[in-house]
């Protein structure tokens, strides 16, 4: 019955108002996936018609629709025979099938429009303004139904319910599914956003099924609490039903913030002296020993020149190493990454002298360079804008040209030699393809910059990227630095942060966002914040309650340490360094000279090295500005190596590894098992472990290096070792 006065509501509502292209027209062909990428607004089209994708440019469309084929698809004087609406309603063959029936209010909205005389988009048309979506927040059992309603507010004042039209999506499938009608059906629990388009214009709801779990209300009243993290993160976890983990080991502890924070495993003794100091403040003491070490900035630069392609296969070899040595430069001296931004961002003259002008160098188009800065520094893709309006985002694509246009001026000349010289132009614009005209300079959201303004435009985009008010610029690196430290961002994927893909816990999100912003863009601060939480804090082993339970941090979350990481590891453990002779990447200056021995692969400015074991455990080739060039998903090409690769293999049998040392020392079997059981695993041995290597012992006799040997593979193959926990 409910559903009857809804459609007799819309009836009336679109019959009793004027009928515009852009505000009635452009939605029922995209809802009902005529304007979609898999039909007309494919970039060919499909059956001679070709549609805008999801209706970005009205009066393209409008004129396709009423001029093409010959003035056929409409027909004013005979509405019902028009054949876009004999083609929707099958009344002809129609490769894409029926999209509405007869006598239904798209058809009823279509024939209003075409017999008022079809008029196209008009510049007083009310434009949309925004969309509400309702409920904003609900909390859902298993099994429930809930009905979405999406109203939309224009300029002028009015609103209109546009639940019919609106298209939705849920964010997590294994929570709930939503109807193309809005109405969402709960069948798992957690929490999911349902997202929903209409006009270009963006919204959600959310939606909690808690966990059906029985949590004393002490659970929550003596959570021990270090900072604002863990006070956000717990009321999600009550808000879900989720009982927090407890606190994770010393042992655990010491192994995975080694990990997470400086990309080394820490030594046998670096273990024991961590064990066994009782005093209350080690683990602080510890974050703040870490943050100053060597390998922090090694770890840190690896990491940055990642997102910012410092690669042989970009540059030339000086100017690689120029651009690496600025970001190192920036590393060690704690930049703020809101000076960080703004140098390179701007940066100009000698790539060989300022290695930030090399960002420019590698990218010199424009539209290009806009494209990775708004990945690295604000973690929007702005790439499907170029062409059309982005079909899962706000952005259009006049805001695309608008904001590359900022970066046409930017110009490259050649130096001596290899140097190239970048400096700001006076002129020159970036067409828009659209209409034949260069587009305004504008930064996404911002303000815009006169197209005949002085001086360098990039000076208005950094301006505008670090204020206060810049929604995206906070959020984007304190989401990658969150990811770092816990294997999953607030929003998922790392440099996907848009409105379709909400948080996992916006008030999280908001939360640090705020603080990094309150801190002066103080990556170590906000670290040190995250290290010291009780939320990072906690043990990866679940409880029954959270154990399916993969987004809210009620616990640490194993993962498999990245593949330079497990590199250097190996190398470490067995007391073998690698030598990095690579026809990739040399030293400066001489092609011919390997990295000094003892190097380990995080030190190294290029990720291209001719290294198998880095290359098959997943490192990025750092050709995109996207986290999804490094993998960190298991193969079978991995479990080979693992098991019969040279790598391993190699520095097993190697004569002056940790294994001779330990033959030549003469020690007993519970003491180099405990030296390397720290080494690799943080922990001592247990009895039992201890009693099946001195039992391997004694059957062997006369071969106990191959005892020494296989216990190290064993270890160096576990879990325990592959994965940070």
């Amino acid at each position: 019955m409910r559903a009857i006065v809804l459609l007799l509501v819309l009836v009336l509502s679109a019959s009793a108002e004027t009928v515009t292209f852009r505000n009635h027209v452009q939605p029922i062909l995209m809802k009902t996936g005529c304007s979609t990428g898999a039909c007309h607004g494919a970039a060919a089209g499909q059956g001679g018609l070709k549609l805008s994708l999801r209706g970005y440019d009205d009066e393209g469309d409008f004129l396709t629709l009423t001029r093409g084929a010959f003035g056929r698809r409409v027909n004013p004087s005979e509405p019902a025979k028009s054949l876009i609406l004999l083609k929707a309603t099958s009344a002809v063959p129609h490769k894409g099938g029926e999209r509405f029936k007869v006598n239904s209010p798209e058809w009823r909205t279509l024939v209003d429009w075409i017999a008022d005389g079809a008029p196209g988009p008009r510049a007083e048309d009310a434009r949309i303004e925004r969309i509400e979506v309702q409920p904003a927040q609900v909390r859902l059992a298993p099994g429930e139904k809930k009905q979405f309603t999406v109203r939309a507010h224009f300029s002028d004042g009015h609103s209109e319910d546009v639940t019919r039209w609106a298209k939705y999506t849920a964010a997590n499938q294994t929570v709930l599914n939503v109807d193309d009608a809005g109405l969402a059906t709960v069948v798992g629990h957690g929490e999911s956003a349902v997202t929903v388009w209409y006009l270009q214009k963006v919204a959600f709801g959310t939606a909690s099924v808690p966990f059906e779990n029985q949590i004393a209300e002490s659970t929550w009243t003596q959570a021990p609490r270090r900072n604002w993290i863990d006070d956000q993160v717990l009321a999600k976890l009550r808000e879900l039903n989720l009982p927090p983990s407890p606190r994770s080991s010393d042992g655990e502890f010491v192994r995975r913030v080694f990990l997470d924070t400086i990309g080394v495993l820490p030594t046998a003794n670096e273990v024991r002296d961590f064990l066994a100091d009782k005093s209350a403040d080690k683990r602080d003491r510890l974050i703040e020993a870490l943050l100053v070490r060597q390998e922090f900035v090694d770890y840190w630069t690896y990491k940055w020149s990642d997102l910012l392609l410092v690669t042989k296969r970009k540059l030339p070899l000086p100017t690689m190493w120029s651009y690496y040595r600025w970001v190192r430069d920036q590393v060690a001296s704690n930049t703020h990454w809101d000076d960080f931004a703004t140098k390179l961002l701007t940066a100009q003259g000698s790539s060989l002298d300022n290695g930030a002008a090399n960002y420019f160098v590698i990218t010199p188009d424009p539209r290009d360079v806009s494209e990775k800065t708004s990945v690295t520094f604000l973690g929007i893709s702005t790439v499907c804008a170029k062409c059309h309006n982005h079909p899962m985002e706000k952005w259009t694509n006049n805001d695309y040209f608008g904001y590359a246009n900022l970066f046409a001026r930017v110009r490259i000349k050649n130096g001596k030699g290899e140097e190239r010289i970048v400096f700001a132009a006076d002129d020159g614009d970036l067409v828009q393809p659209l209409t034949g005209k260069p587009q305004q300079p504008r930064p996404l959201g911002g303000q815009p910059v006169a197209l005949d303004a002085a001086g360098d435009r990039r000076e208005a985009l950094v301006k505008w990227l670090t204020a206060p008010e810049n929604p995206y610029f906070a959020r984007a690196i304190t989401n990658r630095v969150w990811a770092n430290f816990f294997g999953v961002g607030l929003v998922e994927a790392v440099d996907d942060i848009r409105e379709t893909n909400p948080a996992s816990n916006e008030q999280l999100f908001t939360a640090a966002a705020t603080w990094l912003r309150e801190h002066h863009y103080d990556l170590r601060a906000l670290m040190r914040e995250i290290l010291q939480s009780e939320t990072y804090q906690r043990t990866s082993a679940p409880l029954p309650g959270n154990k399916d339970e993969t987004r809210f941090y009620s616990h640490y979350y194993p993962r498999r340490l990245m593949a330079e990481v497990l590199h250097d590891a190996i190398a470490q453990v067995t007391e073998v360094p690698t030598p990095f002779t690579t026809r990739d990447v040399t030293v400066e200056g001489d092609n011919q000279t390997p990295f000094p021995l003892g190097w380990r692969a995080l030190q190294l400015p290029d990720a291209n090295t001719n290294n198998y074991f880095t290359k098959t455990f997943g490192r990025p080739a750092r050709e995109l500005t996207c986290e999804c060039e490094r993998t960190t998903e298991s193969n079978v090409a991995q479990a080979l190596h693992i098991a019969n690769g040279d790598t391993l293999n190699a520095k097993l049998r190697a004569n002056d590894g940790f294994i001779t040392k330990v033959l030549a020392a003469k020690k007993t079997a519970a003491q180099w098992l405990e030296d390397a059981t720290l080494a690799t695993l943080a922990r001592v041995p247990s009895p039992a472990e201890i009693q099946a290597v001195q039992n391997s012992l004694a059957a062997a006799k006369d071969e106990q290096r191959l005892v020494v040997e296989d216990t190290l593979w064993a270890l160096l193959s576990s879990r325990e070792f592959l994965f940070n926990h």
